[in-house]
């Protein structure tokens, strides 16, 4: 009988100043970082259409456009746009990966803990590997 009489922990919301030392799941990071890849790259849709015109108007403006990231543009450094398409890369992967998954769990069904978590850390792995591949490319280190 004792047993049965075992307190059980409560859970309540937390508090602002627990935010730093609270540990999400791999899910919920997933789940945060999908919002924020969704956000960034709806808010550099016109660097990507920019940067789509640019690339494929003609000879002499994909030049410039490959120049940019050399050369900086309008006062920002070749570096700095390259950082910004690092990030849009990685939005995109991220994106792209989670939204998979999503998709993945609601045709197979799969809502266990186990396989949230585990596919969370597939999307994490690949995510971050993807981009960190293209960014090496981006920066010409191979």
């Amino acid at each position: 009988m004792a047993d049965s009489t075992k307190t059980r922990p409560v859970y309540t919301n937390i508090h602002v100043t627990q935010i730093v030392s609270y540990r999400l799941p791999p899910a919920g990071i997933v789940s945060i970082l999908h919002r924020i890849s969704g956000v960034l790259m709806f808010l550099l849709l016109p660097f990507v259409v920019w940067m789509l015109d640019a690339s494929l108007s003609s000879e002499i403006s994909y030049d410039a456009f490959t120049n940019v990231f050399t050369a900086g543009v309008a006062g920002l450094p070749g570096w700095f746009l390259k950082l910004v398409v690092l990030a849009l890369l990685w939005g995109y992967l991220h994106h792209f990966i989670a939204g998979v998954r999503h998709l993945w769990m609601d045709a197979t069904h799969s809502v266990s803990k186990a396989q949230g978590h585990s596919s969370a850390v597939i999307t994490l792995v690949l995510s971050i590997g993807l981009t960190l591949v293209l960014g090496a490319k981006l920066f010409g280190l191979y």
